[in-house]
Order: C-alpha cells, then structure tokens, then sequence
C-alpha cells in the first residue's frame, strides 16, 4: 500500500510531536501541511515514560503540562557548601514525557498517525519514500515532499566523549525532606569514581515527594545493582531522607561527544533532535534546542523557503567550548566537581543558563571562561585540533531529565 502526504515526521518523542503539532499550526491565512507521523508500535522500539527538563522566562507553550518548576538551584561542593541561586526572569522546569503526549493530542488536529516500524527511507528527485511495516507484518509506502526523521542515530566519530549515564527513583518520604523551591542540580557529596565524575540530583515535587537521581560521567553505564547501591547511599548517607518509598524509576544513557551530527540525510531528508544534534554535549540537556529547530523548520515550511533544513541546534562557539571540557574532564586535567562549583558560585546562574542555552553574548562567555581553569583549558584547546575522531563510547544520544 502507498500513501502521499506533504511531510513524514518518523517518531513520536519530543522532537516529533513538536514539529508535528507545530507544522499544523500555521500562522492566520497560511494552509496547514498534510503531517503523517510514523510512530513505533508498542514494544522495544517505543521508549518508557521519561522526564524532560528545561529553563525559560515566563510561561511557555507548555505550561499546563509541567509536573513543577523551579526559581532557585543549587550546586553543592563534595564538602556540602553551596547557596541556593535564584534564577531571576528564569525558570527550571520539568515536564514528563506521558503529560507531554496527552497535552499535544489534543492540539494535533489533523494528524495522520500511524503505528509502524520503519525499515528505510529512500530520497528521490522530486521527495522521499518511507518504507515501514505495521505490527500487523503489513508493508506501507509513504511518499512525502519532506522527511523529518527523530530517530536515534548511532553517534558519530568524535575526538572526544564520554557517556552520561543516570538512574532516578521517585520517591515518597514519611517526613518532610525536600524543599520544594529548590533544585539539588548537581551534589558532589556522593563517592567519587576513579575516572569521571558523579553527583545527585533532586527535582522535589512536594516536601514529600521528589524524583532522586544518582548520575556519572563516565566510560559506561554501570549495573543496575550498582546504581541502586549509590542511591541507597545518597539517599540514606547524604540526603538523610529516613523511610521512603520508591513511586517510579527512569534510567539512561547518553553519549557526551563532540561528533558532528548531520542534519540533512538527503535533499528531501532532514534529521531532528537528538539525531539533528539538539543535545547539549556538556550537559545532556535538548528539549529547549528542539523547540527552537522544530519552531524554525515549521516556519520555514508555512513562509514556503526551499529546503526546510533544521537549524544548527547549538551556536559553534558553545559546542567548542564544549569538546574543550570533556577532553579536559577525560585527561583529569580539570577537577570536574571543583570547576562546577566553583562556576555556580561566581557566576551568575541566569548567565550560566544563558550560555547553556546557546543565548549568552561573547562578552559574557569571555567572563564565563575567566572562572575557569585557564591554564588546563588552554592546553587542552590547542590539543584538540590533533586528534583523529573515532567512534564513540557505548550511549544513546538521548536527552537527560
């Protein structure tokens, strides 16, 4: 069977809802493009539930859906010291993946979903073909002017990389044991590993209730055991929580690299999200850089600009800035719990966001850089342009909660 729309937008996480549901949102007197959105049936190939988080100055196009948001955060040295930074204008906001669908279904008027395996995507002179197959073993051809494929690609060849890796509980205390107000964005109080780092992570829902989260940056991820030992630890040892009981769990795995992620496969075909590069290699943080690259390819669609390429999800000087860090956190030459501290405590947070978001001007990231360690920066910089790229460290590029 074949069927013909004007775009495919293949997967349904937070890229391809995002550009679906904004591609069907044109502006007053602009015609809406025909969408199909090819979406894996249910199985290994459909992710579980997750948790995004994201920052932004006032109340954005996702507001009613958010589980919390958040005007102050914290970063805690391994000693425990550490204030709690307000945001000014900005707010750190989390929103989980499930919340996300059922808010966008009802904006997708429109939308021809289908549930389907896709097996190739073929660019031809005049638009593209994806050829998939439903969970009933049926082939299906689609044919579209543009394809916008969300997919999780294999990371690319890079000079550096490392691999985040995380496991969360959601849990429930007996006392109250959280501050509501306030972000444990990353504590340093946790054991640290022989390479890499690690540090906690709070995001508290109520003073009861808060998703916990024990993270590395690292060679690769662990097992599961471990992880359940570290958080135990931190839970017990660190954050003193007393009886608790586990609501939930997420856990993944995300490739940190410097690798060059292609946002075009074809003159029809375009990559988005992770696969078009929207996570922030130092951080692992993307949902903020999808909205900005599905805002953009549908604006480019609805004004009629030929090709509707993605935008580069990150300015190049930031991802610079990037790759000098990670080389720098895999040589040991930079003490990754001491440069964080250390850069919460003398910079702003609202700047730091700023830059993290792509958004700071070249004034600010010069004062940024000062609070660095220059010397091992410097030299890592002038290294970098010397090594070969190979292929990465075990990760998906996946964005992190």
């Amino acid at each position: 069977m074949t069927r013909s729309s004007d775009i495919v937008v293949v997967g349904a996480g937070a890229a391809g809802l995002s550009l679906a549901w904004r591609l069907l949102d044109p502006p007053p007197g602009v015609r809406a493009p025909e969408v199909v959105l090819v979406d894996a049936p249910a199985g290994p190939l459909r992710p579980a539930e997750r948790t995004w988080c994201f920052w932004e100055a006032g109340a954005g196009d996702y507001e009613p859906l958010l589980s919390a948001s958040w005007r102050r955060l914290r970063v805690r040295a391994p000693d425990g010291g550490g204030r709690a930074h307000d945001l000014g204008e900005l707010r750190y906001k989390m929103l989980r993946s499930r919340a996300f669908e059922r808010g966008l279904r009802e904006r997708l008027t429109g939308l021809r979903r289908i549930e389907a395996v896709v097996e190739r995507i073929t660019d031809g002179p005049d638009g593209a073909e994806v050829v998939c197959r439903g969970a009933d073993g049926d082939a299906l051809t689609l044919r579209a002017r543009w394809v916008y494929d969300s997919r999780p690609p294999t990371p690319p060849p890079s000079r550096v990389s490392l691999v985040q890796h995380f496991r969360g509980w959601f849990v429930r205390c007996e006392r109250p044991a959280f501050d509501p107000g306030t972000v444990e964005l990353m504590d340093f109080r946790t054991p640290q590993p022989a390479y890499g780092l690690s540090f906690g992570y709070v995001l508290p829902l109520s003073p009861h209730e808060a998703l916990v989260e024990y993270t590395e940056f690292g060679r690769a991820p662990l097992p599961r055991a471990s992880y359940n030992w570290a958080l135990r630890h931190y839970a017990a040892r660190v954050l003193g929580l007393g009886p608790y009981r586990v609501t939930g769990t997420e856990q993944g795995a995300i490739a940190m690299t410097d690798g060059r992620y292609a946002r075009r496969a074809g003159r029809h075909v375009f990559r988005i999200g992770a696969a078009g590069g929207a996570v922030r290699p130092s951080t692992g943080y993307a949902f903020a850089a999808i909205q900005r690259q599905c805002r953009a390819v549908a604006d480019a669609v609805h004004t009629g600009r030929r090709p509707p390429v993605p935008p580069p999800a990150h300015p190049a000087r930031g991802l610079a800035m990037d790759a000098v860090l990670l080389r720098g956190l895999h040589t040991g030459r930079v003490d990754g719990p001491a440069f964080f501290s250390r850069l919460f405590d003398e910079v702003p947070a609202g700047r730091l966001l700023r830059f993290l978001d792509g958004t700071s001007r070249p004034g600010e990231e010069f004062a940024i850089g000062l609070r660095t360690p220059v010397a091992a920066m410097l030299r890592t910089a002038a290294e970098l342009p010397l090594l070969p790229r190979r292929a990465p460290l075990t990760g998906s590029p996946s964005p992190r909660p």
